[in-house]
């Protein structure tokens, strides 16, 4: 029996990347998607093709869920459970940007209430139903390959990096930050690993609308390493994980930004 990941936000972007990553390890996976049903399958086809360049036999399984929503939350658990029995990596990825970047003179309650919801509670409370279902397994398990659960939260640099016109995005992902800490204190004596992978300038489909602006400052130095960030950076600082190459580290921030976070005179 394979080991199992569940990826939020799998369909397009850096969660591809990281599905994409774990089907070369051998992991079995359900891709979590809001509303791209086609692109999320196209990833769950291309995941299998990738396992199986791998050497790997391996499933992937889509299921539509909006993390925001508790009964939704629960209902991602819950295919997990019927579809593949269980869960030894949760990559919470999900996440959105403000529909309208607003100076936060201008910025309207509606669009913080969202962000708040979808990049902070969605994944906060989805932690919380995996977890506990971490645990229980721990307990009563007898699993064929080796149980190390694990959870990844993908953050962002704007949770240190000031914004002005998306203060609703720089203080969820501020907010998310402190999950890792939280959970990776509390699951430790669970045998349950926590960790943050905090992505620089990462080149998606967020990204897009800001491309010249950013080729402009990476040209301009931004980061050390003088380049865009991939989707496939972020999936093997997540491989690297999920393969156990950290077992005496967890509550701990990767940064995957090109050195965007080193402080240089």
């Amino acid at each position: 029996m394979n080991a199992v990941a569940l990826i939020t936000g799998a369909s397009r972007g850096i969660g591809r990347g990281i599905a994409l990553e774990c089907a070369t390890l051998g992991y079995d996976l359900v891709i979590n998607f809001a509303r791209h049903a086609l692109a999320a399958q196209q990833t769950a086809t291309d995941c299998v093709s990738a396992g199986r360049a791998a050497g790997k036999a391996i499933r992937a399984e889509i299921c539509q869920a909006d993390i925001a929503s508790s009964a939704d939350r629960r209902k991602l658990i819950q295919f997990t459970k019927e579809k593949l029995t269980r869960l030894d990596l949760l990559v919470n990825n999900a996440g959105v940007a403000p529909e309208v970047r607003a100076d936060i003179l201008d910025a309207s309650e509606e669009s913080f209430d969202r962000l708040i919801a979808i990049n902070v509670k969605g994944p906060y409370f989805l932690t919380q139903l995996a977890a506990n279902w971490m645990i229980e397994q721990r307990k009563t398990v007898a699993a064929p390959v080796p149980f190390r659960p694990k959870i990844i939260t993908i953050s962002s640099v704007s949770a240190y990096a000031a914004s002005v016109n998306r203060g609703d995005y720089c203080v969820s992902k501020a907010a998310l930050a402190m999950l890792t800490p939280l959970y990776a204190a509390r699951l430790a004596e669970h045998g349950i690993n926590v960790y943050e992978i905090r992505p620089g300038v990462i080149r998606t489909d967020m990204t897009a609308p800001v491309k010249e602006k950013y080729d402009t400052l990476i040209a301009g130095g931004l980061t050390p390493i003088n380049r865009w960030g991939t989707p496939e950076d972020i999936g093997k600082a997540v491989a690297a994980i999920a393969q156990d190459l950290l077992p005496f580290s967890t509550g701990e921030v990767i940064n995957v930004d090109g050195g965007f976070h080193l402080r240089r005179l």
